[in-house]
């Protein structure tokens, strides 16, 4: 088993419990860490996880989809990761909510989930 990290993906979503969140929308930052078993003889996309379909599946849900809690995002991208690649063994998702509408100073917020087949 091996793991592939796509670290990073920055969108614009409209993610939040706060109706002003809803409706001006924030940055989200998503960091991805899959599970897929590496025969370690092949070359060939077929045999992996093709990182451009998975960053299109995180950019639709993050873009374009409407959750309140950062929790149900990544729960809900985990669960179509592995729905939408069946080479994946498992998955980690972490979504970052940077400009979070917390009182006080803070370095980041996120939720995460871990999910394996």
């Amino acid at each position: 088993m091996g793991t592939i990290a796509l670290l990073g993906l920055e969108f614009y979503g409209r993610h939040g419990v706060m109706p002003e969140e809803g409706r001006l929308g924030a940055r989200f930052v998503v960091d991805l860490w899959l599970s897929v078993p590496f025969e370690g003889k092949g070359d060939r996309l077929e045999e992996t996880v093709d990182y451009a379909a998975v960053y299109a599946l995180v950019e639709e849900a993050v873009r374009h989809r409407r959750f309140y809690l950062i929790e149900a995002l990544a729960d809900h991208l985990a669960e179509a990761l592995l729905a939408a690649f069946p080479r994946l063994e498992g998955v980690r998702v972490r979504v970052h909510k940077p400009h979070a509408p917390i009182p006080g100073v803070f370095r980041d917020v996120y939720a995460e989930v871990e999910k394996r087949r």
